[in-house]
């Protein structure tokens, strides 16, 4: 039996995608295809011959069936994909932490690269690409008619070798230039500080280093403020496009005691893996608080979620992306490997995020600064083109802007988060109480 692969993705970075690897039961046969299946593929093969044959200029055999492939494959819904050889191994690289490129989150919408957001301290946020930004032409070239993974093949490149993006902003009135230098990105998982008597734990994405980096967070905090002292944590979630599965149950188990952190369920009913929290909590107690944005998707949603069903964690902050699918990766050996939706996630409550986020319990808008104001950052899975519309998707969607302040005093989403913690600031929604834990029966 063919060993497969799961993930979770949240649109694709700049070289592949971030999300990481974790064992995924098989998922059920397919019935064997139809005559009239075989009828339609025989008719691909006449085209595929005719296209080699009588195009005006010869084409690529390699580039047309994979083309044909992906086609085949985005048709079905925004995560599933085909991966070259070069591609597969670049995933594999960035689950490790660290790739080669720009250091910016991309999707394709209207035929355009969209910027879903630079990575803190890489060439491209350097270079002062924006989330919301449209790169139309890569090194004069233009982007319309590429693919996604043709347009992220044109930027990547040698280290240190640099690339001219063509940028269209909401609000400028003309394209921008914007030249940016490649470089080895090194995803920073974890990032932390004291705050007088609140610990702040940031995590950026859910790579093979995460949960170790988090514990190595506490435990430095711990260090630095004496227990009595310390009021609680502030869990940043903000503009985190997700990860490895594994991570994401491995970061909730580090806050839970008990409970179901979450389940998958497949195409077949009886297709259903359920992953339970271990005794023992991190932070032995202490009050929790998680922040989420239009930015936190896929593993990032499966922690808040967790944490809030179990009435571990306030969430705080505006509606989440939404992501709440599954892919499978099967190696193709030489061939690379195919990427294909193989189930969604369900919170410990049994609910679906798909399409529709995880909602703050309490809700805390973050103003746009006068430069961005007028432009639209919003996002969610929900707006994307052919997303798995979820059962508990409704008329709202998903998503919300996905902007957080450069500096701390200008946060007010942190800033709510560290009056809760201090008491300077009530709500109903905290401290949650562990004994109304909303559990999947």
């Amino acid at each position: 039996m063919m060993r497969k692969l799961s993930l979770l993705f949240a649109g694709a970075l700049m070289g592949a995608s971030a999300m990481s690897l974790v064992y995924g039961a098989p998922g059920s046969t397919a019935n064997a295809a139809g005559s009239e299946t075989y009828k339609q593929l025989a008719i691909f093969g006449d085209i595929f011959e005719r296209v080699r044959a009588q195009y005006v200029t010869p084409p690529d055999d390699k580039s047309l069936v994979e083309n044909a492939i992906n086609g085949m494959l985005t048709s079905l819904d925004p995560h599933s994909s085909y991966m070259n050889a070069e591609e597969a191994q670049d995933m594999r690289v960035q689950t490790k932490g660290e790739f080669g490129g720009l250091g910016i989150e991309v999707t394709m919408e209207n035929d355009l690269v969209k910027v879903i957001t630079p990575i803190d301290d890489t060439p491209a946020a350097k270079a002062g690409v924006l989330a919301g930004d449209y790169i139309a032409k890569i090194d004069g070239e233009e982007v319309r008619g590429l693919s996604l993974n043709d347009a992220v093949e044109k930027m990547r490149g040698l280290v240190n070798t640099p690339i001219k993006l063509t940028i269209l902003r909401q609000g400028a009135d003309k394209p921008i230039e914007l030249t940016v230098v490649r470089d080895i990105i090194k995803v920073k998982a974890v990032k932390f500080r004291v705050e007088n008597d609140i610990g702040y734990i940031k995590i950026t994405s859910f790579t093979e280093k995460t949960h170790d980096d988090l514990e190595s967070a506490i435990e430095t905090i711990e260090k630095q403020v004496p227990k009595e002292k310390l009021k609680g944590y502030v869990l940043d979630l903000r503009l985190n496009p997700g990860g490895l599965l594994d991570q994401a149950v491995s970061v909730s188990d580090a806050f839970l005691n008990r409970g179901e952190i979450v389940s998958t369920r497949g195409r077949d009913p009886k297709d259903v893996t359920r992953f339970d929290a271990r005794p023992g909590d991190d932070i032995d107690g202490k009050p929790l608080v998680v922040l989420v944005n239009g930015g936190s998707a896929s593993a990032s949603e499966i922690v808040a979620g967790a944490l809030q069903d179990l009435r571990r964690a306030t969430v705080v902050g505006t509606q989440s992306f939404g992501k709440g699918s599954v892919q499978t990766i099967v190696p193709l050996g030489e061939n690379g490997a195919l990427r294909l939706t193989t189930a969604l996630y369900y919170t410990p409550s049994g609910k679906s995020i798909q399409g529709k986020g995880i909602t703050p319990d309490i809700k805390v808008d973050q103003p746009l600064p006068p430069d961005l104001q007028g432009r639209d950052l919003t996002r969610g899975e929900s707006d994307l083109k052919g997303h798995i519309k979820g059962s508990e998707e409704g008329d709202a969607g998903s998503g919300s802007a996905a902007y957080v302040p450069p500096e701390p005093k200008d946060d007010l989403q942190l800033i709510f988060a560290q009056q809760l913690l201090r008491g300077e600031k009530t709500d109903p929604a905290f401290p949650p109480n562990p004994d109304k834990a909303v559990l999947n029966q």
